[in-house]
């Protein structure tokens, strides 16, 4: 697991603290489910008004197909499978309270099977083609029961801050 994959603490606000333990390759924490420095989120969360309402119910994530998918937090797999065509794999996230959350990517072909237990940052998946965005992506869902909440709040404030942003010369100038 990379550095940039660990963290364990969410803060004021966030979901429950995953329980801190050290797994085969380092600390368990939460990670970004596409590599550093961090995706490009090309379509953001939109909670509907009502339960069947319009919306986005997750974040979109700028993705060729092929590119490896991480685990976004320690957790077991509760589905790795199709559903209307598309490939989809989902994980009940270890120590976030009953009923627990759940993290869900689409479209993906899993590299880990329903029961596996997984770590924060491990690739689990790549993506594949899907009509879902006009450019290919990573759909990332999170849900609590039958409430689907903003998976960003998974991640820690240091994971969602760019570096600033620098001034180049200007060439060809008077």
């Amino acid at each position: 697991m990379a550095p940039w994959a660990a963290w364990t603490d969410p803060g004021p606000g966030g979901p429950p603290a995953l329980t801190s333990s050290v797994g085969p390759t380092g600390p368990v924490g939460r990670a970004w489910p596409l590599g550093p420095p961090g995706p490009t989120i090309v379509r953001g969360w939109q909670p509907p008004a009502t339960p069947y309402g319009p919306g986005h119910r997750g974040i979109d994530l700028a993705a060729p197909p092929g590119t490896p998918v991480h685990a976004a937090a320690p957790g077991h797999i509760s589905y790795a499978g199709p559903v209307a065509g598309r490939g989809v794999l989902t994980i009940t996230l270890t120590g976030t309270g009953e009923p627990p959350l759940r993290t869900s990517y689409e479209p993906v072909t899993p590299l880990v099977t329903q029961g596996d237990t997984v770590t924060a940052g491990q690739i689990i998946a790549t993506t594949t083609t899907s009509p879902h965005c006009p450019d290919s992506c990573l759909h990332w869902g999170l849900r609590r029961a039958d409430t689907y909440l903003n998976p960003l709040t998974l991640l820690p404030p240091h994971l969602l801050r760019r570096p600033p942003s620098r001034l180049l010369p200007v060439t060809g100038m008077p």
